[in-house]
């Protein structure tokens, strides 16, 4: 299997690298973009440095290259996940602006009829954003908030993060190697309704 991966500047990254890490254990081959403002979220969140997250990428390829590749739908893969995704990439996808490579690969994803998923990273959300999720979940885009399984009790942001990074490799029918899943209500949790 071959994914492409962006990483934009929206905050969530820990959640990328949570991907990549299960990917590169997984044998996907990874085609990794990050725009500018990534690699600056990539510090202040995980305190990993920019090469370390690249070395979990088969790939790696310069997000103000267009000439990339991926530029083209002649290049096969099997889909793409842009996490986190900024509302500012998810408007230019929209639009078709295609002003840097992970909105041409994303504008290519969507023209050859492949999976995309947007992992998108705002809170709250306003009309012109849930405007624009709308309109591309409607041409068949993967539209997925990062929002934590409460349900599973994380005790800690790194369970969350790789929780969220397993839902994410669901969409592309992969199995995360260290996944925690929802089995039903435990005895002691009540019946759900308040009791």
């Amino acid at each position: 299997m071959r994914l492409i991966v962006g990483i934009t500047g929206a905050t969530g990254a820990p959640v990328a690298v949570k991907v990549l890490e299960a990917l590169q254990v997984l044998g996907v081959e990874t085609h990794l973009v990050m725009s500018q403002w990534g690699h600056v979220t990539l510090r202040t969140e995980c305190g990993e440095t920019v090469p370390d997250v690249k070395a979990l990428a088969s790939t790696v390829h310069d997000a103000r290259n267009l000439a990339a590749p991926m530029s083209s739908g002649s290049f096969k893969h099997d889909g793409m996940l842009v996490v986190p995704c900024s509302m500012k990439t998810l408007a230019s996808i929209r639009i078709g602006l295609s002003d840097n490579l992970i909105a041409r690969a994303a504008d290519v994803t969507l023209k050859e009829r492949r999976k995309l998923v947007l992992a998108v990273r705002e809170t709250p959300f306003n009309s012109i954003h849930l405007e624009n999720m709308l309109s591309l979940s409607n041409l068949g885009v993967t539209i997925f908030p990062m929002v934590p399984a409460y349900y599973l009790r994380p005790t800690t942001m790194d369970e969350a993060n790789t929780q969220m990074a397993a839902r994410l490799l669901d969409q592309f029918g992969l199995e995360h190697p260290s996944v925690r899943r929802w089995e039903g209500l435990r005895a002691d949790a009540g019946d759900g309704n308040g009791n």
